[in-house]
């Protein structure tokens, strides 16, 4: 590669990682201990695992003199780690501390001394003040998924008291003067290994974080890392390019994300910040795909299509050129919506054409006319489940002739029919697929609870708690 290209490689990645999040998740101390919680099991059952390697040699040992002895059959049969914490350590990851951490062993232990005499029995040993120290580090990987992995660890074990059952006195001196150390060192030495598989082990979970969410038959939504996490003292913070695209077709929208700043709340173990950028891609991708517009037919609201035609024929004697008229109206929009939040405000504004067609005995559609909209709506947001979904009520409508194919008439006698329209058929539809929403970030089987919705400037905050079910 030329270094013009290495340059210009360089330079794309350093602005794809600078580029402004559409979302932002906040995992708070409640949320790091939940998850400390749910590690410490799978550590404590990895550490289970240690394979104690069978102990033997020779030694002179006060007052008998040279003693062969072996140790076997050593197996864990409690495991415990009464104190640990998972300390944020600014601009670098994660330090995992556990203390006066233990293990109980039991085995089989054999000597012989004085060439002829042989013993034999069981033990059952302590390990006390075991302490074990993980640096970890979390980044993204090349999907802009989570990833982690150890970066240092060190173990200790700190001190081991062993009672032999049967065997004389003596065989203490033994272990203590000989088989402690050993014992110890080969613990030390299969603990860190293992803290670092467990670490590891998490990956694969962290696979499933929905980087790219299916939403319908038009969109998906990105929850791509667009920077490396963000570690304070008391919470890690993940910026997402929460973005829809059209499925298959990831068309950037001709607007970017504004920054913004999570407030220091932390009663909740997770916080979840959806800027106005999200919604109005999604305006962008619907608008795109030619899906915010529908035919409203007589089936639909046969009294209402009723009235317009009355009025038409008594305006434009239509009757005569469409006897035995059905109408059909197409309502769309002409270019995408566009969302804005404020506090405890969500705002819609569509520019739309409503266009009236009526239906020939052949099925043939004839332009009658052509209405100019423009419209405010209302948004309540909620959470249901692992979505975010909502629904619309109508602030105003204003409505003005665009092209007419019947004559030039006043829309006004006509505006409280169309009004009727939209809150019977338009409206109702649109709140249906605003009912089933569209995926949040989540990882895995997570459920969110105890959740709350606010909206604020230019974003909506979810405060939630969370919890794993597999």
């Amino acid at each position: 590669m030329s270094p013009c290209c290495l340059l210009a490689l360089l330079a794309v990645i350093s602005l794809t990682l600078a580029a402004s999040p559409g979302v932002k998740v906040k995992l708070t101390d409640k949320g790091i201990e939940y998850g400390k919680q749910i590690g410490m099991a799978s550590l404590q059952q990895k550490l289970k695992t240690i394979k104690v390697p069978d102990l033997s040699g020779t030694e002179k040992v006060p007052p008998i003199g040279k003693v062969k002895y072996s140790l076997t059959g050593m197996t864990i049969v409690n495991l415990g780690l009464p104190k640990s914490a998972l300390v944020l350590m600014p601009g670098t990851g994660v330090r995992l501390a556990i203390t006066n951490a233990f293990i109980n062993l039991h085995g089989n232990w054999r000597v012989r001394y004085f060439r002829f005499i042989q013993d034999r029995g069981s033990f059952d040993l302590t390990v006390n003040g075991l302490t074990i120290t993980a640096d970890i580090a979390i980044k993204s990987d090349e999907t802009g998924r989570p990833t982690v992995s150890t970066v240092n660890c060190v173990a200790n074990v700190g001190s081991a008291s062993i009672k032999f059952h049967g065997g004389a006195s003596w065989l203490y001196n033994l272990f203590k003067s000989y088989i402690d150390k050993a014992l110890r060192s080969a613990l030390q030495k299969q603990i860190c290994p293992l803290v670092a598989d467990v670490i590891t082990d998490m990956n694969p979970h962290l696979k499933t974080f929905n980087v790219l969410a299916k939403v319908d038959q038009y969109a998906e939504i990105e929850y791509s890392m667009v920077t490396s996490p963000t570690i304070s003292k008391s919470s890690i913070e993940f910026s997402l390019k929460g973005e829809f695209y059209n499925i298959g077709k990831h068309r950037e929208p001709p607007f970017s994300p504004t920054p913004f700043s999570l407030p220091p709340q932390d009663n909740n173990m997770l916080y979840i910040g959806v800027s106005s950028f999200t919604p109005n891609s999604a305006g962008f991708v619907y608008n795109n795909a030619g899906a915010l517009s529908l035919y409203v037919t007589d089936d639909m609201v046969i009294n209402i299509l009723l009235r317009i035609k009355e009025r038409l024929c008594v305006l434009f004697q239509i009757a005569k050129r469409f006897p035995g008229m059905m109408m059909k109206l197409l309502v769309k929009t002409v270019k995408e919506p566009t969302i804005s939040l404020e506090p405890n405000n969500v705002t819609v504004q569509a520019s739309g054409t409503v266009t009236a067609y009526a239906i020939q005995p052949n099925t043939t559609l004839s332009p009658l006319f052509v209405l100019n909209m423009e419209g405010s709506v209302s948004a309540q947001m909620n959470v249901t489940g692992v979505k975010l979904a909502g629904a619309i009520t109508l602030n105003k409508i204003e409505m003005t002739l665009g092209t007419s194919y019947v004559g030039q008439f006043q829309v006004q006698p006509l505006d409280n029919i169309f009004l009727m329209v939209l809150k019977v058929v338009v409206i109702p539809k649109v709140n249906a697929r605003l009912e089933k929403g569209f995926p949040l970030p989540t990882i895995g089987k997570m459920n969110l609870i105890n959740t709350q919705l606010q909206v604020l400037k230019d974003y909506m905050l979810i405060g939630t708690d969370v919890q794993f079910t597999g």
